[in-house]
């Protein structure tokens, strides 16, 4: 081997592990940025109780039956009788433990009840992503760059984004559960009760993503490399799948972390109108029941959940445009 080659190859190598370093770099600092979202939110949640109107002690018991043994708790638990900056700091350590108090109108503890009612509503959310994201796949490679194909899409696309979930999700059930009998009306009883509340809370979110993807996927059609796989015989389908798509995905890919968390707020009305279990039950109801703990933790785990999915999101950006990985850190946009 010459030593030109082996130049080369040493060059070649020396660049492929700076750009791993610069990747990792570039992931490291969206999962701090995500870490401190989410100590934003927890911060937020400490400072509302304390710039509500009342006593803490009342608006921690909520409509609960006040008595010297349950104040003495609350007070004991959140330290009221410390400085406020040792209450914060006890705050913060008790939510990174997972302790999120307890709630006194339930005589229950809070983490656990909020646990017991997360695993639904992440399947709902999930579903409903899934379906997001294959309809506004689905929607855009068989609707870019044809007229009548592309009027008729952006019609019920806009149809879609413009209808509130509750009310596509009433509906549905009266047509598929009511009138059809092929879904239950209510409940979660398997996969078949996941359906037409999914279908209710993604496909207004899909139409909107379809609207994003379409329009770039049309733009990365009119690109030179499209001309040339065109050139060598490659067919109009595997075109837009396998080459299109994935230059068209980079925008999509940005408003669907965005998207996110409509996905989880809609889940709430969702859970209601389909009678199903979830956050948005327990959310309601402590609402209505003036049940502060649960309010609170409920606010701090969409919280979570939202931030580790859009700090995915910005992997997955990092992932599927390779400039960004070697981009000086100066110029990179934002997703």
């Amino acid at each position: 081997m010459s030593v030109d080659s082996t130049f080369t190859s040493q060059r070649g190598t020396g660049r492929k592990a700076s750009g791993s370093s610069l990747l990792l770099g570039r992931i490291v600092r969206r999962i701090l940025s995500g870490a401190l979202v989410l100590w934003a939110a927890v911060t937020l949640s400490f400072i509302s109780v304390y710039l509500a109107p009342g006593d803490i002690v009342s608006l921690l018991i909520g409509e609960q039956v006040r008595t010297p043994a349950i104040e003495a708790a609350i007070r004991a638990e959140w330290g009221l009788d410390k400085p406020l900056y040792s209450q914060y700091l006890s705050y913060l350590w008790r939510i990174l433990h997972g302790d999120f108090g307890r709630s006194y109108l339930l005589n229950t503890d809070v983490t656990g009840l909020v646990l017991n009612q997360l695993w639904p509503t992440l399947k709902l959310t999930g579903l409903a992503l899934v379906i997001s994201v294959v309809f506004a796949v689905l929607m855009a490679v068989a609707t870019a760059h044809r007229r009548w194909g592309r009027r008729i899409a952006g019609s019920v696309e806009l149809l879609l984004a413009s209808t509130p979930s509750f009310w596509l999700g009433i509906v549905l059930l009266f047509v598929f559960s009511f009138t059809l009998r092929w879904f239950p009306v209510a409940g979660d009883r398997g996969f078949s009760s996941l359906v037409l509340p999914a279908l209710s809370l993604g496909l207004a979110q899909g139409a909107v993503i379809a609207q994003v993807l379409r329009r770039g996927l049309e733009d990365a059609l009119d690109e030179p490399f499209a001309l040339t796989l065109r050139a060598w015989g490659i067919g109009n389908i595997t075109i837009r799948l396998r080459h299109a798509l994935r230059h068209a995905a980079l925008p999509a890919v940005t408003l669907t972390g965005w998207l996110i968390g409509g996905l989880l707020s809609g889940a709430v009305i969702t859970e209601q109108v389909f009678g199903r279990p979830g956050l948005g039950k327990i959310t309601v109801d402590a609402v209505l029941g003036k049940d502060l703990p649960v309010v609170l933790a409920v606010a701090i785990f969409s919280a979570f959940v939202y931030v580790v999915m859009s700090t995915l999101v910005d992997i997955l950006y990092l992932l599927i445009d390779p400039r960004l990985r070697d981009a000086p850190v100066s110029t990179e946009e934002t997703p």
